[in-house]
């Protein structure tokens, strides 16, 4: 069954479908010698090699992975930083015949987990709306806060030209000043805790993603460190985005 370029070569680890649709309209992928077009749909058995920003790649069969990372405050979620900042991709382990993909970002000031995939399908339906995805964070908050509040948080905010709402919001603990709330949404924009908390006037100090669907951030894992999912753990995300 012939399958969109873009989900073919994500799926071996080439990159995400947004990168490799980028590279695609910018004429820096061919196949088999000919520049490819959006879309164009080819059986993965006809497709002799691969040309990536001028480099000719011969597709393998890649074993899927999937790890854990513990990211650290001060790490950015890019391959490469103009700044020369510290990245996610740093400490990650070397990879032969793919790449590693991102599974959504943090910024620079949050940290926590985030997943990484070797296989594109996988990462594009994580981070999918259509999938309602969990994620959880631990928020350190400074602000006066009162149930009217909440409800705004719950009930939903416009920023920008969406709605965006917590899922779930708790109390974690009675602090004056100091707050600690455990939160979670079903999707991923850019920056979204954060926005959602400044909206109605609260400052965030500190926020920890520490769930993903099912994969909860190990309590024993150091910041900077990674560990890698076995194929129990990867069967169930599979099933959790029908894969």
């Amino acid at each position: 069954m012939k399958e969109r370029i873009q989900k073919i070569l994500s799926n071996c680890g080439l990159g995400s479908r947004r990168t490799i649709e980028k590279k695609i309209h910018q004429k820096l992928i061919k196949i088999n010698g000919q520049i490819v077009s959006l879309g164009q749909s080819f059986l993965k058995n006809e497709i002799r090699y691969v040309v990536v920003d001028n480099k000719k790649i011969f597709l393998k069969k890649n074993v899927i992975k999937v790890i854990i990372y513990n990211k650290p405050v001060g790490e950015v979620c890019t391959k490469k930083d103009e700044k020369k900042r510290n990245t996610v991709f740093d400490k990650l382990p070397k990879l032969l015949y793919s790449k590693w993909i991102n599974v959504g970002r943090l910024d620079i000031n949050t940290s926590g987990l985030l997943l990484f995939t070797n296989y594109g399908e996988l990462a594009y339906r994580l981070m999918h709306p259509r999938y309602m995805i969990k994620r959880e964070y631990l928020v350190k908050i400074f602000g006066k806060i009162s149930k009217k509040k909440i409800l705004i948080l719950k009930n939903g905010i416009k920023i920008g030209s969406s709605i965006s709402r917590f899922y779930e919001i708790f109390s974690i603990n009675n602090q004056k000043k100091n707050k600690w709330f455990k939160v979670s949404l079903l999707q991923g924009k850019n920056r979204e805790v954060r926005l959602l908390w400044n909206s109605i006037g609260i400052q965030v100090n500190k926020l920890i993603r520490i769930s993903y669907g099912s994969i909860l951030l190990p309590r024993n894992l150091q910041k900077g460190k990674f560990i890698e999912l076995n194929s129990i753990n990867i069967k169930n995300i599979f099933n959790s985005v029908n894969l």
